[in-house]
């Protein structure tokens, strides 16, 4: 009898926050998993304890390079998205690459995933919302952005612009697409470097400074564990469109 192909995922920011856990997760699904990362944010530390792996595979490149992507998705049955660049600080002092990455990066594989015919799972971003304060948030509600020479708005822009695409390519043509849009992920392996809350909130109360605190602290946010992200966008991307 002819053993079952293994299923095989590609996971873009594979050596990131997120997406460590996500090939950590596939693994232990079974999956044999490529992931690409330009270790920008992401970090080879965080993915040390799977690299000996032989169903992992993994690339140091950047997902603007189509003919490594187009290897890449061509070798794979399904593509989780995570690749972006992230922070509230990287975005503002690197706008150019925010920008770049994110909608050129995302239009690369998206054009690659229709040319194969693989299914693509983005990971969008709660910033999608804008400054809607309509509780509680609906996919359906208008958005509302800031001025464009605030740098910060860029993100959301960007990640919207993903959305739009991702959802045009199912519509004209026909290709399978999840969108998720995460909200303040943490977990193990997050770091404040690029403005992260959590870690930061932490460093600063283990070195007994005082709490940043934006605003007039009576704000309140939506934090999710990223094991509990994990195991929910390696399910979805199994939902019918």
């Amino acid at each position: 009898m002819t053993p079952k192909k293994k299923k095989t995922a590609l996971v873009t920011g594979g050596a990131g926050f997120i997406g460590s856990f996500l090939a950590e997760e596939l693994l232990s699904r079974g999956y044999r998993v490529y992931a690409i990362d330009n270790l920008s944010t992401g970090s080879l530390d965080n993915i040390e304890h799977i690299r000996d792996n032989p169903n992992f595979i993994f690339e140091v490149g950047t997902i603007l390079d189509e003919t490594l992507m187009e290897q890449l998705i061509s070798a794979c049955d399904i593509v989780y998205h995570l690749a972006a660049a992230v922070g509230v600080r990287l975005i503002i002092e690197k706008p150019v690459d925010t920008i770049e990455t994110n909608v050129l990066g995302t239009e690369t594989i998206l054009k690659l995933a229709n040319k194969y015919d693989k299914k693509v799972l983005i990971t969008s971003t709660s910033e999608v919302y804008g400054k809607n304060e309509k509780i509680p948030f609906k996919e359906t509600n208008d958005s509302v952005y800031g001025p464009t020479v605030k740098s910060r708005w860029s993100y959301a822009c960007s990640k919207a612009i993903d959305e739009f695409l991702a959802l045009a390519y199912y519509r004209e043509k026909k290709l399978q697409v999840v969108i998720v849009r995460l909200f303040n992920t943490i977990g193990p392996r997050q770091t404040g470097q690029y403005g992260m809350v959590v870690p930061t909130f932490i460093k600063q109360a283990l070195l007994g400074h005082d709490i940043t605190v934006f605003g007039d602290g009576k704000q309140t946010r939506s934090f999710t564990d990223v094991r509990d992200v994990t195991r929910a966008l390696a399910d979805l991307i199994n939902f019918p469109n």
